[in-house]
């Protein structure tokens, strides 16, 4: 057991219920196949507390329900013999759903048990939209109807009910604003470190100035960042790991139907649908169309985008992260620091303009055990649902009279000011 600093303690008297040891968080995570967010969410559920039995107690719920619910690999056959004999199973799985025009129905996708033609209600897809744009994790109640299975092309699997793994409660700004009043600023500058895993103690001040702009994109709407660094400093964690309102396009392929809308059936993409997109390995950006690119780089600038006759508007941030092999000093010498990016951005001065902020990832500490804390931080949930929130709120004003800009500004560079 850790010894409580005066942060965790400060935190226990004014945050309680929504606080999690994160060491708990790194046993479960190596342990079962799912996101931080998803193991935080149970902990904040059964280990919300500072007194050691009751984290006991709930570490042992916990265990439980991630043991008969998540399915390693192996067990796919094991779940779905459970769901035959007992006419039901219960999973935490990632879901997500399709339209099947020859039936006129959606079906289901569960890729922990391998099936992608699970029965599924409209009237569950139409209440998570998500569903169709990449999927969540959730809480599913999986039934088989041996029925069904008789008949020809039959989908005896069926999801009966869900429940997405993130924090429902609306009122957690009041929540946070009133316990922020009782710490210094530094103090929870470290305390929203701990809260995405991380220990600050031994950090410079340009090192946490770094971390806290990987934030950013999650409490400024249409906000545009580039991190280029070394591999090893967990770019892409904050983004796949801590938010269910994040989504992590892996090695950075994508279509102009996922992320902006489908001209078919007219779904909003991902920017519509989440608060952040985040493309892993941007040296790999591409579109299943030439002019997808170009889509974007619109979309970066004013939030919209055009598909046939409709000019559509959008919330979500969009970042790019890579890897920066070489050494700074020299790339600056022989060319800039987007080298990097792919061919059709890296010497494009318009979608240099739309970035609003570069982040060196060279500035960033690899990351070791030394650099995981111990301590308590915010759970996932709680911390995301705040970030999403802090995104209808303008802080422009707060800048007014304490930020002057020049006279040098273009019209891009003020645009949304």
């Amino acid at each position: 057991m850790i010894e409580l600093d005066s942060v965790d303690r400060k935190a226990a008297s004014v945050l309680d219920g929504y606080l999690v040891r994160k060491d708990l968080v790194r046993t479960f995570s190596r342990q079962f196949p799912v996101p931080t967010y998803v193991v935080e969410f149970l902990l904040g559920r059964y280990c919300a507390s500072i007194d050691q039995d009751e984290i006991n107690e709930g570490l042992e719920i916990v265990q439980r329900q991630l043991k008969s619910r998540t399915v390693k690999a192996g067990e796919e056959e094991l779940f779905k013999a459970r769901a035959r004999e007992n006419g039901e199973v219960k999973i935490i799985d990632l879901i997500s759903a399709r339209l099947d025009a020859r039936t006129d129905s959606y079906v289901a996708t569960l890729p922990s048990l391998r099936l992608n033609d699970v029965r599924i209600s409209s009237e569950l897809v139409n209440t998570h939209e998500r569903i169709l744009t990449g999927g969540f994790y959730a809480e599913i109640s999986l039934t088989y109807d041996a029925s069904i299975a008789q008949e020809s092309n039959g989908r005896p699997f069926g999801v009966d009910s869900l429940r997405e793994i993130q924090l429902s409660k609306r009122d957690v700004l009041d929540v946070l604003a009133e316990a922020r009043k009782g710490f210094t600023t530094e103090e929870w500058k470290d305390f929203l470190f701990r809260s995405i895993g991380i220990e600050p103690v031994d950090l410079t001040e340009r090192q946490k100035n770094a971390l806290l702009l990987r934030m950013v994109p999650f409490v400024e709407r249409n906000y545009n960042l580039v991190e280029l660094g070394p591999r090893g400093t967990g770019k892409s964690h904050l983004f796949q790991q801590i938010s269910p309102y994040a989504h992590l396009i892996s090695g950075g392929k994508a279509t102009v139907a996922r992320m902006f809308v489908h001209m078919g059936t007219g779904q909003r993409g991902l920017v519509c649908q989440y608060d952040v997109v985040c493309f892993d390995e941007v040296s790999g950006i591409s579109f299943d169309q030439k002019d997808g690119v170009n889509i974007m780089k619109g979309y970066m600038e004013s939030g919209e985008f055009s598909r046939g006759k409709d000019n559509i508007r959008a919330d979500g941030s969009i970042v790019l992260v890579g890897n920066f092999d070489v050494d700074v000093e020299h790339q600056q010498r022989i060319g800039h620091l987007f080298g990097p990016m792919p061919q059709e951005m890296r010497d494009d001065t318009a979608f240099m303009d739309r970035i609003h902020a570069y982040l060196p990832g060279w500035d960033v500490p690899k990351i070791n055990k030394e650099l995981l804390t111990s301590h308590f931080g915010l759970v996932s949930d709680f911390l995301s649902e705040c970030w999403s929130q802090l995104r209808n709120q303008s802080r422009v004003s707060v800048m007014q009279n304490r930020v002057f800009l020049g006279g040098a500004l273009s019209g891009r560079d003020t645009n949304g000011q």
